[in-house]
């Protein structure tokens, strides 16, 4: 039985996303193995700053762009010349000046890859929060893989099928790109209620980024169990979409609450508990973005960069607090 288009489509964009953050944490890694901590921290800082706090931007860019393909063109275009800029840096004396920019063409290309994806999904399948949760899955466990494995040989490879995925998906965006107009939906909420919703979902997603970063922080940081971590967490964000459907939202995060609140009186336990934590609560992600969606609907660029902004203080006070 064939499989139709759209969940086609939503299978090849959870593939690059993981090829994306894979692409950008190995970049990153690669530059951290020739250059000090210090010279590192500021490019990570510049580099997690456009890849999450420029999504609200480049999320309303792709709500207002009716040919939303040229979007990831330009994300492949800069992950490319951030790949190519990272061999200069690397091979070139004295071309630490060189590291700002491979940070800002990796966040801005992962940036720009974000916001069409989760439009693109969220349009495609009406904002299925099954299809939502694959989306947002994929892109753990990319991390994990660079940051386990990374290496030329394996940055090659993820830009390569990155590429080649991004011209094999070229051929549905265009010819779907001109019926887009007819799901956008026109928001039946006012502007207060909207605003209140939006800015409650976004403290949502700081505290889960918080509870998230204090339980990753007790487990080991080897290579298995960063894998492990990045697995969970992957599985964790697809199977919400799947409980949310089967028992309802309400009924779910009930659900996720108490068996959260069980892994934080156990968490003295051992790690066990700590990437079950891992896993529950990544369960919630999906639930946000399907929300937010159903708050701006036919903005769902701009509610996806939203909730990725919002993960960014979330870390640091986690960072601060555990620091």
């Amino acid at each position: 039985m064939r499989v139709p288009a759209i969940y086609q489509m939503t299978g090849i964009c959870s593939v690059m996303h993981l090829l994306v953050d894979g692409i950008c944490v190995s970049c990153m890694y690669l530059m951290l193995s020739s250059f000090s901590d210090t010279q590192i921290l500021g490019i990570f800082l510049l580099y997690n700053v456009l890849a999450f706090l420029s999504q609200p931007f480049t999320g309303l860019w792709a709500d207002r762009l009716e040919r939303r393909h040229w979007i990831l063109l330009i994300s492949a275009l800069l992950l490319t010349l951030a790949v190519l800029a990272t061999s200069v840096v690397m091979n070139v004396e004295r071309c630490s000046i060189g590291m700002p920019v491979v940070a800002a063409l990796l966040g801005v290309g992962n940036s720009l890859f974000h916001v069409w994806g989760g439009k693109k999904v969220a349009v495609d399948t009406d904002n299925d929060i099954r299809a939502l949760g694959v989306f947002v899955a994929t892109g753990a466990f990319g991390l994990s893989l660079g940051i386990v494995f990374f290496s030329w040989t394996l940055l090659y490879v993820l830009l390569i099928s990155f590429c080649l995925l991004s011209v094999a998906s070229l051929s549905i965006e265009v010819s779907e790109s001109s019926s887009d107009a007819a799901k956008v939906k026109g928001s039946h909420f006012s502007s207060i209620f909207v605003l209140l919703s939006i800015m409650v979902i976004m403290a949502a997603v700081v505290l889960r980024s918080f509870v998230s970063e204090t339980f990753s922080a007790g487990i080991p940081k080897s290579s298995t169990m960063v894998l492990l971590a990045g697995a969970l967490s992957m599985l964790g964000k697809m199977a919400g979409g799947w409980m949310a459907r089967w028992l309802g939202v309400v009924r779910m995060l009930v659900l996720v609450l108490l068996m959260l609140v069980a892994c934080f009186l156990f968490r003295g336990q051992g790690t066990a508990i700590l990437l079950a934590a891992l896993f529950i609560i990544n369960c919630t992600m999906p639930v946000t973005l399907y929300l937010a969606n159903v708050v701006l609907p036919g903005r769902e660029g701009l509610a996806f960069g939203l909730l990725a902004a919002a993960l960014i203080p979330g870390y640091l006070i986690a960072l601060n607090v555990l620091w």
